[in-house]
């Protein structure tokens, strides 16, 4: 099965054939920097991330472009506000953006683009809509005029009349058409502008990302992303003004838009006072179980947030957490027998591969995700039948096998974003109290430099001195003490292990 994506622009699935062969070209939406990003920005990159990650497990190399609209109206709001200058604005949540990327664990794009290092280009594809007759200069505001391009309302799919309907832009007597939307808009008092052919002003939202996405990919490159409120008037626009200055389609191959997010059944909204930012929720939440929130759910469907969700994606991350530990657990305090019993393990070496086949049969489905994780979920549930069965008596061959299902399970998560097996980030306080117990136990008051992992064995092995002892209240209360700190223990043939449960 090839590769197949819904195309927004079609209105169907298509066989994704690249413009290069073996590249793949996109272009994703970056957000206007005024102000901090929240959950429901995040979905739109959490989406491309995996969807980038997916062509170069497929052995594509792509490159992408992220914009950043530095110049808008919310920036310059938000600057009397703050009381600091467009540019100060601007470049504070572009790093704030950035970092929230870097801990969300989103690859940063090829090129960063910003929207006021490309006047230049816009203006030129502004002089060349006018000349081409499909823009009008009205007192130092230039409009481009919709009823000269045919295609317009092809992405969207609505009529003008539709169109109109929907309008939230103040109608301008200026314009000759309502739907006639700004290339070029004259400057107003304490705002930032340029010098131009037309006076003094600045450039519309939408030529923006025509000029920088021309720039970068071209006329025709593979892959416009974004989320479906960009469908109109942003997108729609942006192929209007960059087919009509190039007299040539298409602009992008394939237009992909991911569902919107919900809080509660409610938009998330400054007015309705649901926002939730994604720096404050990832201060509670690991992006593990926030990508697998987003990821469980089609890429194009809508989603309700709740906590209660974000709990059973920590259990769901979970699960895979205490596979991979208890895989690293055998290989590390198992006995392997050398013995030649081939024959047990070719069922979980038949589920290793059963498992990459489902994997890519549903990411080749336009990239269906829930599925695709469905794949990754069960190999875990046998992996798990596999070592209680066979923990008793180990032999050679499991030892192989169970490293090709850790190292499957890995990979796959990977494509899909997932970071597993990552050192938790533990309080240094909470260590300073372990060791302090420790140092209680032995009846020391010496210093100690021990490490989290070296500070838990020393304590476990005094719990194992106990029982070997037979001093089961002495293990009991060590077995207690340890949970008050939030680390369970679990008694096996191979001796004692510890961990701290991902979900509360």
């Amino acid at each position: 099965m090839s590769l197949k994506i819904y195309n927004t622009l079609t209105r169907k699935k298509e066989d994704f054939i690249t413009r290069e062969k073996n590249q793949v070209q996109m272009y994703v939406c970056g957000p206007t920097v005024y102000n901090f990003i929240h959950i429901g920005n995040a979905r739109c990159y959490i989406v491309f991330d995996m969807i980038k990650r997916y062509f170069r497990y497929l052995g594509y190399k792509v490159k992408c472009v992220q914009n950043f609209t530095d110049v808008d109206d919310k920036i310059i709001n938000r600057s009397k506000e703050e009381g600091i200058s467009c540019e100060e604005v601007s470049e504070k949540y572009t790093r704030a953006f950035l970092e929230d990327m870097e801990n969300l664990g989103v690859e940063p794009a090829e090129v960063y683009p910003k929207a006021t290092e490309h006047i230049r280009e816009m203006q030129e594809i502004i002089a060349g809509l006018i000349n081409k007759g499909f823009a009008y200069v009205v007192d130092g505001d230039v409009y481009f005029e919709v009823d000269k391009f045919k295609g317009y309302g092809k992405l969207s799919g609505r009529t003008k009349e539709e169109m109109r309907a929907g309008e939230r832009v103040e109608v301008s007597e200026r314009k000759k058409n309502p739907l006639d939307f700004a290339l070029w808009k004259k400057a107003k008092e304490g705002e930032p502008w340029w010098d131009s052919p037309w006076g003094k002003g600045r450039p519309g939202w939408h030529i923006e990302c025509s000029a920088m996405s021309l720039k970068y990919l071209g006329m025709g490159f593979d892959i416009h992303g974004g989320g479906m409120d960009l469908i109109f008037p942003h997108h729609e626009n942006e192929i209007a003004q960059s087919e009509a200055y190039l007299s040539e389609e298409p602009f992008v191959r394939y237009w992909l838009h991911n569902g919107l997010l919900t809080f509660r059944e409610e938009k998330m909204a400054k007015s309705v006072g649901n926002i939730v930012l994604l720096r404050d929720l990832l201060k509670q939440w690991h992006p593990n179980a926030l990508k697998l929130f987003y990821l469980s759910t089609h890429y194009r469907s809508p989603i309700d947030f709740t906590f209660e969700k974000m709990v059973e994606a920590t259990k769901a991350w979970e699960r895979l957490e205490i596979t991979l530990d208890n895989i690293n657990f055998i290989l590390t305090r198992g006995r392997f027998e050398a013995l030649p019993e081939k024959e047990r393990t070719k069922g979980l070496e038949k589920a290793i591969k059963r498992t990459e086949d489902k994997f890519k049969k549903a990411m080749d489905d336009d990239f269906n995700t829930p599925r695709a994780l469905s794949a990754i979920f069960e190999l875990a549930r046998e992996v798990n039948t596999f070592i209680d069965e066979n923990q008793s008596r180990l032999v050679i061959e499991d030892k192989k096998v169970l490293k090709e299902a850790r190292d499957k399970i890995l990979n796959l998560s990977g494509v899909l974003g997932l970071k597993l097996m990552q050192p938790l980030s533990i309080l240094p306080d909470l260590v300073r109290k372990l060791r302090g117990y420790y140092l209680e136990l032995v009846g020391s008051e010496s210093e100690e430099s021990l490490n989290l992992e070296e500070v838990l064995d020393c304590i476990l092995s005094l719990r194992e001195e106990a029982r070997k002892e037979k001093d089961w209240e002495r293990a009991d209360q060590i077995r207690r003490r340890l949970k008050e700190f939030g680390v369970e223990i679990e008694d096996t043939p191979f001796g004692p292990r510890w961990r701290f449960p991902l979900a509360k």
